[in-house]
């Protein structure tokens, strides 16, 4: 398989996988590169060091690209293989409540703040100031995602190998109490980073059932950088729940006003610029609570908005 039919299937899957194919591709080339410069030098770490982040400030500061790069970023086989089978299985499940957008940017923010909690325990902690350590892997932005829709769906069922049928709300449990109890172990910093995802995902979990997504402002930033980059404009980012609500009645207000002053013609243009909007916004809902939440307004307006398509 050659560059070109890599690039096409790439371009192809979904950004779940994508996600997982950047990971592969980023270990595929520190493997390579610690294999040379193994062979070269001696030494495997020299290319590697560029990827991970370091606990050191002053190291960080010249290296601030390490806060993006060590959450896509693998050395040991059993490391990449673990966490892309949680993203893969997980992310799915994800995927069934929530948008692609959302679980991208739920993994960024996950990881974010994993590296922020490690470079602030090893810098606030005594015992630990004196120790420069590395952060790499991507399991503080997978441990977000499982969080998020453990939260978000306690109760729906997975079926583990020699354990059967299980609630996500237990798989959570269980994942938070070895990450509590390891945190005495070597890896102390990798437990820390994942305790910093975990955090990130029950709060994303809570506040969607509350009508917020924290993931909007995220995504409103890429899209407004991609219509930069693009140089046209492009479709902006619609939240789940909160101001998207308080916008959409805003524009329907404002709608009302030009109707009465442009006439008829105009009227019916605004009114289904308003149709539109509402109805993203009814769908979301939908999406979010299921359908025995909308009220009976929202209900008809959907059988309404149905047949007319």
């Amino acid at each position: 398989m050659d560059f070109k039919s890599l690039k096409a299937k790439y371009n192809a899957s979904s950004l779940l996988m994508r996600i997982i194919y950047i990971n592969i591709a980023f270990f595929v080339i520190l493997r390579l590169g610690g294999m040379l410069s193994f062979l070269a030098i001696g030494n495997s770490d020299t290319l590697v060091r560029w990827f991970e982040l370091p606990s050191n400030l002053w190291l960080l500061a010249v290296r601030p690209w390490t806060i993006v790069t060590y959450m896509f970023s693998h050395y040991d086989v059993l490391h990449i293989l673990f966490n892309m089978l949680w993203l893969y299985w997980l992310g799915r499940i994800f995927l069934e409540c929530f948008n692609p957008k959302q679980l991208v940017a739920l993994y960024v923010l996950g990881g974010v703040a994993g590296a922020a909690l490690y470079v602030v325990a090893y810098n606030l902690l005594p015992h630990l100031s004196s120790s420069n350590s590395w952060l790499i892997g991507a399991s503080a932005s997978v441990m977000a995602i499982v969080i998020a829709i453990s939260v978000y769906r306690p109760d729906y069922q997975i079926s583990l190998l020699f354990i059967g049928g299980i609630s996500l709300k237990w798989v959570a449990i269980a994942t938070v109490f070895i990450d509590l109890i390891g945190i005495e172990s070597a890896n102390f910093g990798g437990h820390i980073a994942h305790i910093g995802g975990m955090l990130v995902g029950l709060w994303f979990g809570i506040s969607i059932k509350r009508g917020r997504d924290i993931t909007a402002w995220f995504n409103r930033g890429v899209d407004w950088m991609v219509a930069r980059f693009k140089g046209h404009n492009h479709k902006p980012w619609k939240p789940i729940g909160g101001k998207s609500f308080k916008s959409s009645k805003s524009s329907k207000s404002s709608s009302s006003s030009d109707n009465t002053k442009n006439g008829k013609e105009s009227s019916n243009v605004a009114s289904s610029t308003v149709d539109e909007s509402r109805l993203d916004d009814i769908l979301g809902k939908l999406k979010r609570s299921g359908y025995d939440a909308l009220s009976n307004d929202e209900k008809e307006f959907l059988f309404n908005a149905s047949r007319k398509r």
